[in-house]
Formats: C-alpha cells, sequence, structure tokens
C-alpha cells in the first residue's frame, strides 16, 4: 500500500504547492523555525536519555586467588 509512498516527483508537487501557498519570502523563514525546533527537539531527547539511563556501577576488585 506505502511501498512507494514518497518518490522525488511527490517532493517536487510538494515544493510547488508550498511556493504557491506561503510565498517564496517566508519559506526561509519557516525552514530556519523548523530547523530550531529540530535542534531543540534533538537535544531535550539527547537529555531525557542521558538523564534516564543508571549512573555506572563500580567494577568489583579482583582478589589475588594464588
Amino acid at each position: 500500500m506505502l511501498r512507494n509512498a514518497l518518490e522525488p516527483w511527490h517532493l517536487a508537487i510538494l515544493l510547488i504547492v508550498c511556493l504557491l501557498v506561503f510565498g517564496s519570502k517566508r519559506l526561509p523563514d519557516m525552514a530556519r523555525g523548523v530547523g530550531k525546533s529540530l535542534r531543540i527537539l534533538k537535544a531535550e531527547t539527547r537529555a531525557l536519555r542521558t538523564e534516564e539511563q543508571p549512573p555506572p556501577k563500580e567494577a568489583a576488585r579482583a582478589e589475588e586467588t594464588a
């Protein structure tokens, strides 16, 4: 069903529609805002991942057997 969901010509049509709807002057500002939001999201998920991991346990010291 979704085997060929997003082909290059789909992206071209989407870009043309965005240009018609938003205009060429607003698209760079919108792309900048999306990029900034993605950077914030990435930083927050990285912080959550490191926050959830328990601190590493100390390895037991090896004792001499001989």
